[in-house]
């Protein structure tokens, strides 16, 4: 194989493996949003009376293991209007998307 088809072969590799590593990371953060979402909804947590507390909502400085995804989601859901919360830091489900 010439230098030249070994350089090509290599970028193409690096370019699949950086999509696929963007795809798994969209999985993750999907995969954390519904489980928020479902946590929200098992806890009756529609209004800010009924808010509950998400121990995972906090990042940690510490992390051991695995990736928490979690908190990112939580954020994002504040952000977009899914979720919202309370003065105290507890979260709840917003309009129609939550029920």
């Amino acid at each position: 194989m010439s230098e030249t088809t070994q350089i090509v072969v290599g970028v193409i590799v690096l370019i699949v493996v950086y999509i696929l590593t963007r795809q798994f990371h969209a999985w993750q953060m999907r995969r954390a949003y519904t489980t928020v979402l479902k946590d929200l909804r098992q806890k009756e947590a529609f209004d800010p009376s009924s808010a509950v507390e998400l121990p995972y909502a906090k990042v940690r400085i510490f992390r051991v293991g695995t990736r928490d995804y979690r908190p990112k989601a939580v954020q994002y859901m504040t952000e977009t209007g899914v979720a919202a919360m309370t003065d105290d830091g507890r979260y709840y489900l917003t309009g129609s998307k939550g029920r």
